[in-house]
């Protein structure tokens, strides 16, 4: 009688090597692959310290920080941060060093490697309550960071 270990019809021990083999083949396969990008809100200035009168220098004091917390650079280009109100800056040729942080500003300004504008002439972040949304170029959640929001609210 055939044992039930073995491939069905091999009945062969030999048979049952390989699929030990091929079964094994994925876990050690999996060690292999580089870390997944992890690129985190790390902070949110959602309140311009001083008046709020849309100035430009108001507009740049809101701003969002993302921080890579991986060793690798990261791609951003066509990801998007967003509110939620719907507006949405949509990055375009950047990547993000490894262990590095961005600061993304409402106002109009000269991107940098650490700082980003979104060149808009009205505030984005609600100041008592919003999310900042980070999704990817497929459109995935990445992260998002709530204030102000009673419970059941996002971190």
């Amino acid at each position: 009688m055939p044992s039930t270990s073995f491939e069905p019809g091999s009945g062969s021990p030999r048979a049952a090597g390989a699929l030990v083999s091929v079964a094994t083949l994925p876990a050690s396969a999996v060690d292999h692959r580089p870390a997944r990008e992890r690129v985190e809100i790390s902070a949110v200035q959602a309140d311009s310290p001083g008046r709020d009168d849309r100035s430009n220098r108001s507009l740049n004091k809101e701003w969002v920080e993302l921080t890579n917390t991986t060793r690798q650079s990261v791609n951003l280009d066509g990801w998007t941060l967003s509110d939620d109100s719907g507006h949405r800056y949509t990055f375009d040729h950047y990547r993000l060093a490894g262990r590095a942080t961005v600061r993304i500003h409402t106002g109009v300004g000269r991107d940098t490697r650490t700082d980003l504008y979104q060149d808009r002439r009205a505030y984005v972040w609600n100041n008592d309550r919003d999310t900042a949304t980070l999704r990817n170029d497929h459109g995935r959640l990445v992260d998002d960071s709530s204030w102000g929001h009673r419970r059941g609210g996002r971190h």
